[in-house]
């Protein structure tokens, strides 16, 4: 990918932007009561993707994909030590894995969406996140798996590293070292104690501190090739919004403040890189996935529109999800528009600025579109978790 960041992801930058630790609730979820189960589902449209139409066909399969993961997760050693201290009382590994699995059956044997709806409320109750402010409301952004353009060795135009993990990182003395003491302030790591833990250089390095963001890349070599890297370890520092950090400073306003802009700001001012930069003390290890599609938290894929990630100290890591969430979709002319819609995910992920009830990421898929589609999310909604009744 070139310097030129204008269709890169606003909702990363709103994620960046707004990202901070929030009060995280006592219990995250809560039953809807029948009669209120009743009045939302006869509110929110079901997953019309699911089906398709003429125009554009259905995506059941990657549902069936995202479920099939999940299934495979339950089955962990994880999955039962997750589940053995989760906070909502009713909400246990063979609740939410019989659930999944009958599901997945209604899935394959209906015919329509209105089908499957009725038939997931005659057998399921909803367990409605109670979000950010106890009312359910709740803070959607977007991510993606970028392309960026990265090479094995360093050069004058690849000078930006990204670094595998330490082989002796947990017996590192805390507090960890910053950002600015391990890639240096320039972000090239000429004096960085981590020399010779090289895994990829980058040529941009905004882009290489996005890398970090996003926990996850596709890197395209200079001969052709294009390899895939995936987070291994991170420091013990929490997420800091840089975005945040400009507006305090009074270098960019809040309001209006997206990825292109900060990113334009920066690359009329790349001095300003060095000092901002650094403030997000938390650094992120990386290891080579050779090929293996982008990874969520529970060490399955993730899969485009399928999955979301939350904060797995609060919900139900694998659950089968329902949003209700403002979504962006590419028009005939190339333009973005905004619908309401309801669509059936697998929780199977996590972020280091995904904290609380009231937030949750989803993931839109690989590459320019999708990046264009997630960086602009940034709207509010609700999230519902369906249960089998008994």
């Amino acid at each position: 990918m070139r310097k030129n960041f204008t269709w890169l992801s606003l909702g990363l930058a709103i994620a960046i932007l707004t990202a901070s630790p929030s009060t995280l609730a006592r219990v995250p979820l809560q039953p809807v009561s029948s009669s209120s189960s009743h009045q939302m589902t006869n509110s929110l449209g079901f997953d019309e993707q699911l089906w398709g139409s003429l125009e554009q066909p259905g995506d059941r399969e990657a549902l069936l994909t995202s479920i099939d993961n999940s299934l495979r997760y339950l089955n962990t050693p994880a999955a039962i030590r997750a589940y053995q201290r989760y906070p909502v009382r009713g909400v246990t590994l063979t609740r939410v894995r019989r659930s999944l699995l009958r599901f997945r059956e209604l899935l394959l044997t209906a015919n329509s969406p209105a089908e499957l709806q009725a038939a997931i409320n005659r057998e399921f109750v909803f367990y409605q996140s109670v979000g950010n402010d106890n009312q359910g409301t709740v803070y959607f952004t977007g991510y993606f798996e970028p392309i960026y353009a990265a090479s094995r060795t360093p050069s004058t135009e690849y000078r930006y590293p990204i670094y595998r993990r330490p082989a002796n990182l947990e017996s590192w003395r805390k507090p960890h070292p910053t950002r600015a003491q391990l890639e240096g302030v320039d972000g090239m790591g000429l004096n960085s104690p981590l020399r010779g833990q090289e895994l990829f250089w980058l040529r941009d390095r905004f882009e290489a501190f996005l890398v970090h963001i996003q926990g996850s890349s596709r890197l395209h070599l200079p001969d052709g090739n294009i390899v895939t890297i995936g987070y291994a370890g991170s420091t013990d520092y929490p997420y800091n919004s840089v975005g945040r950090e400009l507006a305090k400073d009074g270098r960019l306003p809040l309001s209006g403040m997206t990825l292109p802009v900060m990113t334009n700001y920066f690359y009329k001012n790349q001095d300003l890189m060095s000092q901002y930069l650094p403030r997000n003390k938390r650094f992120i290890f990386f290891k080579e996935t050779y090929g293996k599609p982008a990874t969520g938290s529970l060490q399955v894929p993730v899969t485009a529109e399928r999955s979301i990630a939350t904060d797995k100290s609060l919900m139900p890591p694998g659950a089968l999800a329902l949003i209700d969430a403002p979504v962006p979709f590419p028009n005939a002319n190339g333009q973005l528009e905004y619908r309401k819609v309801s669509r059936y995910v697998l929780d199977q992920d996590a972020g280091s600025a995904i904290k609380g009830a009231g937030r949750v990421d989803y993931f839109i898929g690989t590459g320019q579109v999708a990046g264009i589609r997630a960086g602009s999310i940034g709207g509010r909604g609700e999230l519902y978790y369906p249960l089998l009744k008994n």
